[in-house]
């Protein structure tokens, strides 16, 4: 309870100040509450209001206080409310015309107050608006009947000019909170590449590292293929799309390795077809052809196998692999390089993408459908 009251203090100070300054002012003729049974949603609105407005004025002090100019803010405002206090007590006309302006006034000085950075990104706009309604008060009160129905009129403007002031601080904060999601997105984005990459290069160098330890004739070919595929993850990998074409000869490159590495032991098929130049995100297709070597040919003794497809339909690329796998050691579904591509997958194209995975008896599928328009 201690804790909620901490965490919501500006919340529930807010609530019980608002309810008895106006049930003060109610009583001292102030102000004129309706019965709650005559009112009851007019009363919950504009209560709501006012209770939202002054949870955010006590939520947002602690910063308020630390702005370089805050003090001389706070004291326009207190000079501007005993302006027009003195302007209620003394003037006699019965529109308070100079009341009305001074409060608009105020507001505009507290927006500042509780939202500099918008106030100055929007300073032209905002003080423009605020002149034109100045200018036409004056017009009004100078050459129009002013108390035949143009009151309403001014007091609606001035009303429209504050919720513009306050849509303009939740466009803001949405665009901060979308903008903030985006780089977060992008930051776990590059975090799962890097992730990824590291995986993949151990286990290219421990392939590296037999063929040297058997000094086998294969091991310049396996570095200039590594040479390339290192290339092509340190410069394309960091792209955002890049040519389908160009990631089917890094897929190309890393099975012409391991072809290398096991001989006579691995049966590998990679069909593909498709025209034109279309892109891709890195480095996706990668992580399923590392898992069919992980989980089958790696632990297979004879008789292993893999089968790839790859094709594009209209706008859809269609990738599958399927791979035998020992009985007894029946891969799962989960891993660190199947949970970064689901991940990868949800960032990079969300509600575009088919990612699936069946197991029957010792073949093992995994299919991947990317929508690429």
């Amino acid at each position: 309870m201690k804790n909620f009251i901490i965490k919501y203090r500006s919340i529930i100070f807010s609530f019980f100040l608002v309810f008895f300054t106006t049930m003060r002012l109610d009583q001292t003729g102030s102000i004129s509450v309706p019965d709650y049974r005559d009112a009851f949603i007019e009363i919950s609105v504009i209560f709501m209001f006012w209770w939202a407005m002054a949870s955010f004025i006590f939520y947002r002090i602690p910063y308020v206080l630390k702005l370089k100019n805050s003090r001389y803010v706070i004291l326009s405002l207190i000079v501007i409310l005993g302006l027009i206090f003195f302007s209620e007590y003394k003037n006699e006309t019965p529109d308070k015309a100079l009341s009305i302006t001074l409060v608009e006034l105020f507001w505009l000085v507290f927006f500042y107050l509780l939202a500099p950075a918008v106030f100055i990104k929007h300073i032209k706009l905002i003080l423009s608006i605020f002149i034109l309604l100045v200018v036409y008060f004056i017009y009004i009160r100078l050459y129009t009947n002013y108390e035949d129905g143009q009151k309403e009129t001014i007091i609606s403007l001035w009303m429209a000019s504050i919720i513009f002031m306050v849509s303009l601080w939740v466009l803001e904060q949405w665009r901060w909170i979308n903008n903030l999601k985006k780089d977060k997105a992008d930051a776990e984005l590059q975090l799962l590449k890097s992730q990824m990459n590291p995986h993949f290069f151990f286990n290219t160098l421990n392939n590296l590292y037999g063929l040297t330890v058997e000094k086998s004739d294969e091991a310049p070919k396996v570095i200039l293929k590594l040479s390339e595929m290192m290339r092509y993850t340190i410069y394309e990998g960091k792209e955002d799309y890049v040519s389908l074409k160009d990631e089917v000869t890094y897929l190309q490159n890393y099975i012409d390795l391991h072809k290398i590495r096991f001989h006579q032991r691995l049966d590998i098929s990679f069909d593909y077809s498709f025209d034109g130049d279309h892109k891709v995100a890195p480095l996706m297709f990668i992580i399923l052809l590392e898992n069919a070597f992980k989980h089958g040919v790696e632990r297979l003794t004879e008789n292993a196998y893999i089968q790839i497809k790859l094709k594009v339909d209209k706008d859809s690329i269609h990738f599958e692999i399927e791979n035998n796998f020992d009985i007894n050691d029946e891969p799962g579904t989960k891993g660190i390089g199947l949970d970064n591509l689901k991940k990868r997958l949800n960032l990079i194209y969300p509600k575009k993408h088919k990612f699936t995975v069946s197991i029957e008896e010792n073949i093992y599928r995994s299919t991947l459908e990317i929508e690429i328009k």
